[in-house]
């Protein structure tokens, strides 16, 4: 048992999932009918998930507007503008990608009753309804629409609270997080059961299907580093933005690919902007932001898996519904968790404009951590380089207008 632990220690997460899928495909292929009684460690999981998914929300939500401090926000506003719109483009990249090349999953929708949208204006009111939820009914029914008005709402009240009131709030959000990545660490047996089942009773014909969801999922996040994210920039500083953006890439996406944590890469992204000799009083502000509120990679995952369940269960999305979940999907993306998959945890809330209940929406969520090998470290990686690649766009285009 000792060693035992000492393993699972001296082990990364990551490597821990890489072993638990691969335990899972091979018992799948081996033993089809064991691999079927696995069921439910990943029913387990995704229980867990569930639970703790609803108050992660809630209080991440009002800990950050709470405890912001007013004042130092004027000189970054031009780097803010292009955080929200990468953000905003990566979400819609991602919906005509999902459009383009749907995603089917595999999810159980036994026992559940789905009422799918009829268009904008039913989406509308589901939305606002949602949003005047009682928060306790809120948090009891995981209607992350009304948790996430009222934590908006608390938040900003608290503003006006005692240092220590803020103080307590920011401790139960640490809290609340190390919870979450307890939880986490249990995710390669939770993926082993999913993927034993899955398999058991589909065959490799679902592995195939996360292959795809994968490709569509990396491959716009390469389209918007290497595309939109460019035509931002050139739009900012009029000459040739891929020397920039390349060494972005290069100096801090590769880093934040290994260390799957865009807090975990701020200090080779303000180390990268002192070499490009950027001003102090913008990057030291701006970096710490960014790993914050700059995720287009985490809006293209919450676009893309939200989708993919749409196309699975027949509901069509129209223009203006489109347009919506971009907005939302990157409103969520900027309110993602700080630990590894925390994009994924905010599936539900994307989710509830469909009308998906939290059953479906966390199977999506378990599908993604299925995926999130790759997919978290390409998210990473997109996020975290771009914090740079935009405080670099925005300073020079500052001292192109001084001079």
């Amino acid at each position: 048992m000792t060693s035992a632990f000492r393993f699972l220690n001296r082990t990364s997460l990551v490597t821990q999932i890489l072993i638990g899928l691969a335990a899972g495909i091979a018992l799948a292929l081996i033993a089809p009918s064991l691999a079927r009684d696995m069921a439910f460690l990943g029913k387990v999981f995704v229980s867990a998930l569930k639970a703790v998914a609803p108050i992660l929300v809630f209080v991440l939500v009002i800990a950050s507007i709470a405890n912001h401090q007013q004042g130092r926000q004027s000189h970054i506003r031009p780097i803010l503008w292009l955080y929200l719109l990468s953000t905003f483009g990566a979400a819609v990249v991602a919906v005509v990608a999902s459009t383009a090349f749907p995603s089917p999953l595999l999810l159980s929708t036994q026992d559940v009753s789905l009422a799918a949208p009829g268009g904008i204006t039913e989406v509308l009111q589901g939305l606002l309804l949602s949003a005047v939820d009682n928060p306790v009914s809120a948090l009891v029914n995981a209607n992350f629409i009304g948790i996430l008005t009222w934590a908006i709402g608390l938040g900003v009240v608290l503003r006006r609270a005692g240092k220590a009131t803020r103080g307590v709030i920011d401790d139960l959000s640490t809290g609340i997080t190390e919870l979450v990545r307890v939880v986490i660490r249990f995710a390669p047996l939770g993926i082993f059961g999913l993927v034993t089942s899955t398999l058991g009773e589909s065959g490799m014909s679902a592995l195939l299907g996360y292959l795809h969801l994968l490709g569509v999922l990396i491959g716009c996040m390469l389209f918007v580093a290497l595309v939109m994210n460019p035509l931002i920039v050139w739009w900012k500083i009029r000459r040739n933005p891929y020397p920039l953006t390349l060494l972005c890439l290069r100096e801090s996406g590769i880093t934040a690919f290994f260390t799957r944590s865009s807090a975990a890469n701020i200090p080779v992204n303000l180390a990268l902007a002192q070499r490009l000799e950027l001003h102090e009083d913008t990057y030291s502000v701006s970096i710490p932001l960014g790993a914050t509120i700059n995720m287009a990679g985490a809006a293209i995952t919450i676009t893309v898996l939200t989708l993919a369940a749409v196309h699975t269960l027949g509901i069509t999305v129209d223009v203006p519904t489109a347009i919506l979940l971009s907005v939302v999907a990157a409103v969520c993306a900027c309110g993602a968790s700080g630990v590894a998959g925390g994009s994924l945890l905010l599936i539900p809330l994307a989710c509830n404009l469909f009308g998906i209940p939290s059953e479906i929406a966390m199977q999506v969520v378990a599908v993604g951590f299925i995926i999130g090998v790759l997919q978290d470290s390409a998210e990473t990686a997109l996020n975290s380089s771009t914090d740079v690649l935009f405080t670099a766009a925005a300073c020079e285009a500052m001292e192109r207008r001084a001079s």
